[in-house]
């Protein structure tokens, strides 16, 4: 049994992992930390977990006790937990906030479409971005055969979650509900993480892409449309995308149309490609919970553990 410490356990994506973890059958929780709610039980928090597990948070911690810890705090708080811990030497991390993505840092970027056996082979794992996620699924497959020739254009629309559990004017649900506005236009912080990986696949590439997201009135799920150019006919399109995802895990192409609910609750991704005249229509989608934040993390662990990369991650959408 994989043994998991988490650090920062009363978050979304804490509780989402919770929700996995419990149910897996090759791991064993040993803490979830949470220094405001030591003592409670995770179902005071994560109410869905209710009948689960009867485990509390605590207020400290054994990092030689765990074989992985899931860094689950804000944005900035894993340098300062690592500022102040020694990692013991066999210790896995997989952190789902931003502060090690960018790959000099010494994490593996797990984005397993791209990086399973270097995934495999890591102690240290920097899990991708929900809307780098969505974005790059999309983009990947032209990046890999050197067929990014223009500035990419993203529009992407999120769920409400993806703001965090602390409420804030934007996350309020009598202004978030029945509206949208735009945030961050052509500045979000995921372009940096997308940039990387387009480098990687495809050397020397320095287009513009252009992302607007979108807060949706939703609670949970990311629908992301990409345009570019492309001279390529659809079918030559469709062939390159199955080939390069024919053995992914999750992340699945479909000629029909789709739509977020497909996608929400589960750790897939679908992707759809479409021709209008010498423009690619690309339409992917996740959940940001899952596919694009604690899903894939428990795919990233499977892969570092050397287990079926899907186990523990068989959900249904919630398609009704």
């Amino acid at each position: 049994m994989i043994k998991v410490g988490i650090i920062g356990g009363a978050g979304y994506t804490a509780g989402e992992l919770l929700r996995i973890l419990v149910n897996h059958p090759e791991v064993e929780l040993g803490f979830v930390h949470s220094t405001s709610n030591a003592g409670n039980k995770l179902y005071d928090v994560h109410e869905g977990l209710f009948g689960e597990t009867e485990m509390t948070f605590s207020d400290t911690y054994d990092l030689s006790d765990v074989d992985v810890v899931f860094m689950c705090g804000g944005h900035g708080k894993s340098t300062e937990f690592w500022a102040e811990n020694q990692r013991p030497e066999s210790l896995k991390v997989i952190d789902l906030a931003q502060d090690y993505r960018d790959e000099s840092c010494g994490y593996v970027y797990g984005l397993p479409e791209i990086n399973r056996e270097r995934i495999r082979k890591t102690n240290l794992l920097a899990n991708p971005g929900c809307f780098a996620t969505a974005i790059q699924l999309g983009l990947l497959p032209l990046a890999a055969n050197n067929l990014v020739k223009s500035e990419v254009q993203v529009t992407g629309i999120t769920g409400s979650t993806g703001a965090g559990v602390k409420p804030g004017p934007t996350s309020h649900f009598s202004w978030r509900n029945n509206n949208l506005s735009v945030y961050k236009a052509f500045t979000h912080q995921h372009l940096i993480e997308i940039g990387q990986t387009m480098r990687q696949l495809q050397a020397g590439f320095d287009y513009d892409i252009n992302f607007i997201p979108v807060r949706g009135d939703f609670a949970r799920g990311i629908f992301v449309t990409t345009h570019l150019d492309c001279t390529l006919e659809l079918p030559e399109v469709r062939k390159i995308y199955n080939q390069f995802y024919a053995d992914a895990a999750f992340t699945f192409m479909t000629e029909a149309n789709p739509d977020l609910k497909q996608v929400v609750n589960t750790n897939k991704a679908l992707v759809h490609i479409e021709k209008h005249n010498n423009k690619l229509l690309i339409i992917s989608m996740i959940d940001n919970l899952l596919k694009g934040a604690s899903g894939q993390a428990v795919q990233n662990m499977n892969l570092m553990f050397g287990l079926d990369e899907t186990c523990g991650l068989r959900l249904k959408s919630s398609a009704f």
